[in-house]
């Protein structure tokens, strides 16, 4: 696979952003040997960039532009997902494939506002993959050794001081509670949901793509 986003960037040392940045790049590869049109939208605390789906190279480019901003510049604001998940799915009018990349971490909302949107999503007959992108070692498993370590939420700036052995198994009993609970959601909703670990690479993004693609058309 061409990675045509990057520009001297480790692709094994990738944030969530962006992972998902490259991982769109490379659905984006091929939507256009399909000829197919493609859009893009990316929010944080607010809609930071909106594209309507087309299919010319320059709007492309112009998108690709866009991801490879991703990568220099991630945003550290906190993320009202809920919200802007209304909005794309008042956007898309056309029968669309929708990608949606997402670690699903809310701090101003219930998790069934969270749902409500997602199922906003399956309007007009749209068909959505949710690729849960996280890192498993550190989100889901809370792997850090035993030190003294000062843990800061990015969006709030909240600082906690804590040994990870104290709380892990707690940790690990919510993380898996979360997990379950937003496959199940999903799975009522008809919403292919794809945990997605940023550590084991694409493989599992592109062979989603190219099962829901047969389902879609």
């Amino acid at each position: 696979m061409h990675y045509p986003v990057i520009k001297n960037t480790d692709l094994n040392n990738l944030n969530k952003i962006g992972f998902a940045a490259v991982a769109s790049a490379c659905l984006m590869e091929i939507l256009k040997k399909q000829r197919d049109a493609i859009g893009l939208s990316v929010y944080s605390d607010s809609y930071e960039y909106y594209a309507p789906e087309k299919g010319s190279e320059r709007h492309r480019k112009m998108i690709l532009n866009q991801l490879e901003k991703l990568l220099s510049n991630p945003s550290k604001k906190s993320t009202r997902t809920y919200e802007y998940l209304h909005e794309i799915a008042e956007k898309i009018h056309r029968r669309s494939l929708i990608f949606l990349f997402t670690d699903m971490l809310q701090t101003s909302k219930e998790e069934e506002e969270l749902f409500d949107a997602l199922r906003h999503l399956k309007h007009n007959k749209h068909e959505v993959i949710l690729f849960h992108t996280y890192d498993k070692e550190l989100e889901f498993s809370f792997n850090f050794d035993n030190t003294p370590k000062k843990f800061t939420d990015l969006e709030t700036g909240k600082e906690i001081n804590i040994y990870a052995e104290n709380i892990q198994k707690q940790y690990r009993e919510l993380a898996a509670n979360f997990f379950n609970n937003l496959k199940n959601k999903c799975l009522q909703y008809k919403i292919d949901y794809v945990p997605v670990n940023r550590a084991k690479g694409y493989n599992e993004i592109l062979t989603s793509y190219l099962v829901s693609r047969r389902k879609f058309l």
